[in-house]
């Protein structure tokens, strides 16, 4: 994908909704590309949290011991808490189909945040919407 593509991409991602474009053009860049075959793991609940996840295209699933939680499709984010705590993943995501991710490390976001106050303003309003999701 070009820097344009994944500009593109971000854009429609709730996470970056109030980041301008020519600051996501940052985000994109440090935005790796990671292809995962269907049926393989992605994240596995209780391992240590190194990165957010983006799906560019496929479908994947959500599980916490062994349940079901949900299913995530294009522009779909997870792992954002790993972005600000580095403990262990509160659930395990794999590749219902052959997915395109867009792959995110917390050391590169930390730079991000402290350059881009947006940035962190959209993790808070996602971090909230998922906890007012738990709770409901």
């Amino acid at each position: 994908m070009t820097t344009v593509e994944k500009v593109a991409l971000l854009k429609g991602v709730a996470l970056f909704a109030a980041v301008p474009a020519d600051e996501l053009a940052a985000i994109a860049r440090i935005a790796e590309e990671l292809r995962v075959d269907a049926g393989e793991c992605v994240i596995r609940e209780g391992e240590l949290g190194d990165a957010l996840y983006f799906v560019v295209d496929g479908r994947a699933t959500v599980r916490r011991g062994g349940r079901h939680l949900a299913e995530l499709a294009q522009r779909d984010v997870f792992g954002e808490l790993a972005l600000l705590d580095p403990g262990p993943r509160s659930a395990t995501v794999d590749a219902a189909s052959d997915l395109q991710l867009l792959r995110i490390s917390r050391d590169d976001f930390v730079e991000i945040l402290t350059s881009r106050p947006e940035v962190p303003l959209g993790v808070i309003k996602m971090l909230a919407r998922r906890m007012r999701e738990v709770i409901a």
